[in-house]
């Protein structure tokens, strides 16, 4: 593996793991068992570090979605496994990493933003329009607020304001909103596949 590469994939996890605030630069440096200096070499600083770390995250994303469409049997299908990546994802990232992205690296989060409000937009629009297509969600809805709606109303996991993670994981948290979302959204067809996937998972 590249140095350059080595550098940003220990950074990536132990931002992940920690935060952003919590890693300096000194720790990515020991834990890799190189200098700063090295380090300084191919990143400019902590913020073009993070940049990167974030775009492996965009990518990670990206190619999950892909796969979760590809392998669902239907919209409320599509939903279900959504959520199961999102909890996957959760086990491996620190709460705080959001608040700390948006507070302390406004490049970076721009760069997420970026890819939140086109890609994320985009997918949640197409399941709209699927799940219309089979019957599974109500006809005559206003897809483009609904859209935006669940978009703002997916990123609330991380809100520790209103959901003190001393209160809810955002695990939790999302999960709730997904459950009362799909609800509203369904037709008495989508109802009966949302409880047969409940079903399936407390089997599990």
């Amino acid at each position: 593996m590249e140095t350059q590469e080595r550098i940003l994939l220990k950074a990536h996890e132990l931002f992940m793991r920690y935060g952003l605030r919590s890693v300096s630069m000194d720790e990515i440096a020991n834990h890799l068992g190189m200098s700063k200096k090295t380090i300084y070499q191919f990143y400019a600083d902590k913020d073009a570090l993070v940049e990167g770390a974030i775009d492996i995250e965009i990518q990670r994303s990206k190619n999950d979605c892909v796969g979760t469409r590809n392998q669902s049997e239907n919209a409320i299908h599509e939903i279900f496994l959504a959520i199961d990546m999102v909890q996957e994802m959760l086990k491996h990232m620190n709460p705080s990493l959001m608040f700390d992205l948006e507070k302390y690296h406004p490049k970076a989060y721009k760069q997420f933003l970026e890819h939140k409000n086109k890609f994320f937009l985009e997918i949640i629009r197409t399941n709209m329009e699927w799940g219309i297509k089979e019957d599974l969600y109500r006809e005559g809805i206003n897809i483009e607020i609904l859209t935006r709606f669940r978009l703002v109303t997916m990123f609330l996991m991380f809100d520790t304001i209103n959901f003190p993670i001393t209160r809810f994981t955002p695990g939790q948290v999302i999960a709730e909103i997904t459950d009362n979302f799909l609800y509203g959204l369904a037709t008495s067809k989508g109802q009966k596949l949302i409880q047969k996937y409940k079903q399936q998972r407390l089997k599990k």
